[in-house]
């Protein structure tokens, strides 16, 4: 009987002494991976959040309203107010009934001051007139539009190739130019 009793004491003390093996030594080390798995985590999360199929609806000038779609979008959130998409859609109502199209296949928006940035093979398109480059910049802020890298400007009646044209909203002037001593080339048709 004795000896029954000094092998289930050595067997409990066995137990006993595994559980406290595995409660302070194994188990703390194995939580500290799962830690530090979890931080590095949250910090690739901290640098941006993603999203699918966006749209962001608003007004600029107070009546002029427009949408801004994309496939996919990313916020940095060290820049929360900027939004970088690809395959960007906007759609600009115009207080004279037209409406104008632009995408391209990157580019970013700011929330704040509505200013919008169109990156490789931007396309504008409105009922009579359609406009292919490299870049754009809508700028709500300053009220003006910058096209450039190889513009391309066709409609029925006209052409023209420049390296670059800024439009005025407020003055309604354009300005075409090209980078060095090169020609604007323009062909309108009678």
């Amino acid at each position: 009987m004795k000896k029954n009793i000094k092998i289930i004491q050595l067997s409990l003390m066995s137990i006993g002494f595994f559980l406290i093996l595995v409660t302070y030594i194994i188990y703390p080390s194995i939580k500290k991976s799962k830690v530090e798995t979890q931080i590095i985590i949250k910090q690739d999360n901290n640098l941006s959040n993603s999203f699918e199929n966006v749209e962001y609806k608003g007004f600029y000038n107070i009546t002029k309203p427009f949408v801004v779609r994309s496939e996919k979008a990313q916020i940095l959130k060290n820049n929360s107010e900027v939004i970088y998409m690809t395959k960007m859609n906007v759609i600009l109502d115009m207080k004279d009934g037209r409406f104008i199209k632009i995408t391209s296949d990157k580019g970013s928006y700011n929330k704040i001051n509505y200013d919008l940035f169109f990156e490789t093979n931007v396309r504008v398109i409105d009922d009579k007139t359609q406009m292919l480059a490299g870049n754009l910049e809508l700028l709500a802020s300053k009220d003006t539009a910058t096209i450039y890298n190889n513009v391309y400007l066709y409609n029925n009646n006209s052409s023209l190739r420049a390296d670059k044209i800024k439009y005025d909203f407020q003055n309604k002037q354009y300005k075409v130019s090209m980078l060095g001593d090169k020609k604007v080339k323009i062909k309108v048709v009678e």
